[in-house]
């Protein structure tokens, strides 16, 4: 696999984000049609255990102190003395701290913390999905209050309609740009030659990705494309308290109306993915910022269900006008 040299007017290029910055000075937040939902899964984590006494053994391990008297552990306690109101208060008070621990901002904590606890009530009071067998309250214990923090802590935004500057990447240092003229690997994987790509073949890791790719041979709006293998293109993004990396599948370049920018679409093709609503929405930050930066061209993300979808998504994103976004419900 690697980037054919008669082929350079097909290289795509593209930043390289290891981050964001914002500069905050009194306003933020948040584009509620792109947060995430969170779904609480009654019986999935446990809510009590049976404890017993422990004693050493002879090698200093531990061993049950048998015969003993069980104890039973649980969170009814923690959930009588809560109540919605105290976990988002608790739930906004997590979120400055963290807010204003990894932005640069001067925006005041006493500022900050009212317009946090009214994203957190109503993310708590329309996102947060509680089926039978569970209560809304239950978000404020572990793993749901971790996440919550880390889905709302990626989504709020500067107010730019109040004044304040737009949000932009924070590009790696020493690569702050990749190119599929970098591609250069060998691969056991079945393959497919390519024609409107600056690289010679796709990795078939998918028969889904393979009739897409044939999609954008013929497509006629499709001047250039690359399938993200040996790429290292990522979006990161947070989750469960670590940071991790979205590997989209594919780059697509799209010639636009007469007088339009040429349009780069960052297109997935996605089954069932229990993330798939937190890759996406850590998609949709990375194009917010990269257009405001705009250094780097236009850039879209979509996110296709079937490959029925793929011809769909580049005839809309295509031929729209610069700046929007074509969203297509396929649930």
């Amino acid at each position: 696999m690697k980037a054919l040299d008669d082929r350079a007017d097909l290289e795509i290029r593209f930043p390289r984000v290891e981050g964001y910055t914002q500069a905050v000075k009194s306003r933020v937040t948040v584009n509620w049609q792109k947060v995430p939902r969170l779904v609480l899964e009654p019986g999935r984590y446990p809510t009590l255990v049976d404890m017993a006494g422990v004693s050493v053994d002879s090698t200093g391990n531990f061993t049950p102190a048998l015969p003993g008297k069980m104890h039973e552990i649980t969170m009814k306690p923690f959930f009588e003395g809560m109540r919605v109101q105290r976990g988002v208060f608790q739930m906004a008070s997590a979120l400055t701290k963290n807010y204003l621990a990894q932005r640069d901002t001067t925006v005041p904590a006493h500022m900050l913390f009212p317009q946090l606890e009214a994203i957190c009530r109503r993310f708590v009071n329309e996102l947060v999905v509680a089926p039978p067998g569970s209560e809304r309250v239950h978000v404020f214990q572990a793993p749901y209050y971790t996440w919550a923090v880390e889905i709302l802590l990626q989504q709020i935004q500067p107010d730019v309609s109040a004044g304040e500057s737009a949000e932009l990447p924070r590009l790696e240092a020493l690569r702050p740009e990749g190119s599929t003229a970098d591609v250069d690997f060998w691969t056991s994987k079945n393959v497919r030659a390519t024609q409107r790509s600056h690289v010679n073949y796709i990795v078939g890791d998918s028969g889904w990705e393979a009739q897409a790719a044939h999609k954008f041979d013929h497509h006629d709006r499709v001047t250039a494309f690359v399938k993200n293998a040996g790429l290292g293109f990522t979006i990161p993004y947070m989750h469960d308290g670590e940071m991790h990396d979205f590997v989209p599948d594919f780059i697509v370049r799209l010639r636009a109306n007469d007088g339009d920018e040429p349009v780069n679409l960052i297109l997935e093709t996605k089954g069932y993915d229990p993330l798939r609503d937190v890759k996406s929405s850590a998609a949709e930050r990375w194009i917010n910022a990269v257009n405001a930066d705009a250094r780097f061209g236009s850039w879209r993300f979509r996110m296709a269900n079937s490959v029925a979808d793929v011809s769909y998504i580049l005839d809309e994103n295509a031929l729209g006008a610069s700046g929007q976004v074509f969203q297509l419900n396929n649930s």
